[in-house]
């Protein structure tokens, strides 16, 4: 039970204490601006209705990329924000943000031409400051196939090939999260704002909460507030009265998971779609992943829905490109569906709308962060924190200076990614020597990194029969200890990814992580139903897409 003791620990805090600072939303955003404030000296308290990353932050296209196809639009300052970026955030976690060579496949009728791909590149690399190997290298079409030979042959003429970054989005999150709590933040899931209290002067000095673990309410004291809740920022503001203008467009996009021998691409590719679009094919691990969609959505941001249309839209495209491989519904494993919370522009599809972030300051105080990207995270929340900083200049106080780029992620360090590689040898012995499965090395160091030897010390310990069985139930518990992890499903499908990338891997190890959530949380065996339930319903909701569409609900082209 000491899972739920260290928990309430920390909501009497919340209760009984004073914060410089309340973030709502623990998504990516959130968890940099906790990190941010915290690292400055600010007392920070960190709220999230859901778990952490439960929304966008777990359903992006998981890159962490310059954005190539913004220089279409001449969003200049974007790309090059988000393309130096992506080196920042590789030092920082470079287990989990990992060097990804790009394809570029030049065929006829595509949106791109050689001479303009070639510029563009050049232009990325430039804005970006890319240097060395990862410089843009421009190829024939048979230099293309000898790096590639399932792509479509007839229509092929060239490609470039560029380097971006892959990442866990939500492991990303929860690092940053817990980095945060290292300088000091206290963080919490499972906790809704419901309301705002304000003073004299009508600014906000309150933040009322939902406990919607522990089903009770309580009221944190606070000085300032920022909104980084994503999809549900306008929520947010109409309970503090303070829509303006502005409001955010909710775009939706769409991933596929097929197993990498259904299409076993050697490097990630970014294609043309013949709608306009372009797609990404990623290899990961066991699996290979088709994204994204890119439509209006209408619907409850907390269940996203994947229609057969989305799924089929994604197949034919790939189909396309890769005629070989013959890919058809029965073959996807898994899937997401997210929610962009864009800026809204008036006259503009989906996918012509920036993905700037902007910051909205009520008269109340409350600021409000949303747009953006990804990669952008650690930028969007130096501006807001900024922002702050002026907030509380005029309060007669002075802000430190941001020291974000400098603060390693928990999981490291590592110098750069070959120490990666060499780690997941060692880790390898390790399991080798411990009697446990091998073959996950890659798997758990692309998670946490150098907090590995933990979860393996951890599983020396299990009773459970099988080596994968005592991992999983070691992996399990230790993001109990250390990651807040409340409910099996925060496991399979955020801390561990094994919704999305591992499928197979889930229901041979159910009832050992089941034991391992009783043990924690004192569950009835009603509560162990009702939690192995919710598990089976993730995976029914991932891999069939025969949802109920609803009036009300989503649009789609």
């Amino acid at each position: 039970m000491h899972a739920t003791t260290a928990r309430n620990q920390i909501l009497e805090r919340l209760d009984q204490d004073t914060f410089d600072l309340v973030v709502i939303g623990g998504g990516i955003t959130g968890a940099g601006v906790a990190l941010d404030a915290a690292s400055r000296g600010l007392s920070v308290a960190l709220i999230e209705r859901n778990d952490f990353a439960s929304g966008t932050s777990s359903k992006s296209t998981k890159l962490i990329h310059g954005g190539l196809r913004y220089l279409k639009n001449l969003e200049i300052g974007l790309v090059r924000e988000v393309g130096q970026e992506r080196a920042v955030v590789h030092k920082l976690a470079p287990h989990l943000v990992r060097p990804e060579k790009m394809l570029l496949p030049l065929v006829e009728g595509g949106s791109l031409g050689k001479l303009s791909t070639s510029m563009a590149l050049w232009v990325y690399d430039f804005l970006a400051d890319v240097e060395g190997d990862d410089k843009r290298v421009m190829l024939t079409k048979e230099e293309t196939l000898e790096i590639e030979p399932l792509l479509r042959e007839d229509i092929l003429k060239g490609g470039g090939f560029y380097a971006e970054y892959r990442t866990d989005d939500a492991r990303l999150t929860v690092e940053n999260v817990k980095t945060a709590v290292r300088h000091g933040a206290l963080a919490v899931n499972y906790v809704e704002a419901t309301a705002f209290g304000y003073d004299e002067n009508k600014k906000i000095n309150a933040v009322h909460c939902r406990d919607r673990f522990g089903e009770r309410d309580f009221v944190i004291s606070c000085e300032h507030v920022i909104s980084s809740a994503g999809p549900w920022v306008d929520d947010l503001r109409k309970i503090d009265q303070s829509m303006n203008n502005k409001r955010l467009f909710l775009s939706k996009g769409v991933h596929i998971v097929v197993a990498r021998e259904r299409l076993p691409l050697a490097h990630a590719c970014y294609f043309d779609v013949a709608d306009g679009r372009m797609l990404f094919a990623i290899p990961r691990l066991r699996c290979t992943y088709i994204g994204t969609t890119d439509t209006p959505y209408k619907g409850d941001p907390n269940a996203v829905p994947v229609y057969l249309e989305d799924v089929e839209y994604l197949l034919n495209a790939t189909n396309e490109i890769f005629p070989t491989v013959n890919l058809k519904v029965a073959d996807v494993e898994s899937s997401w569906a997210g929610v962009r919370p864009l800026i809204f522009e008036e006259g503009k599809e989906a996918g012509e709308m920036s993905r700037k972030d902007e910051i909205f300051e009520s008269e109340s105080g409350l600021l409000s962060i949303a747009g953006g990207k990804l990669t952008g995270y650690r930028k969007m929340a130096e501006r807001v924190v900024d922002r702050l900083g002026k907030q509380l200049h005029t309060e007669g106080e002075e802000l430190g200076r941001n020291s974000t780029r400098e603060i390693v992620l928990t999981g490291g360090p590592f110098r750069n990614f070959s120490e990666v590689l060499a780690y997941e040898a060692e880790i390898t012995r390790q399991l080798e020597a411990a009697s446990l499965a091998p073959d996950r090395a890659p798997y758990l160091v692309a998670n946490y990194g150098k907090q590995t030897p933990e979860i393996i010390d951890l599983a020396r310990q299990r009773p459970e029969e099988t080596d994968v069985a005592r991992l999983a139930a070691a992996e399990a518990a230790w993001c109990i200890d250390h990651e807040s992890a409340l409910y099996p499903i925060d496991w399979v499908e955020r801390r561990s990814g094994r919704l999305y990338f591992d499928m197979p891997s889930i229901l041979p190890v159910l009832e050992e992580v089941l034991d391992v959530f009783a043990t924690a949380y004192g569950y009835t065996p009603e509560d162990r139903d009702r939690e192995r339930q919710r598990v089976m319903d993730a995976i029914q909701w991932v891999s069939e897409f025969d949802h109920e569409k609803k009036e009300s609900g989503v649009q789609t082209d």
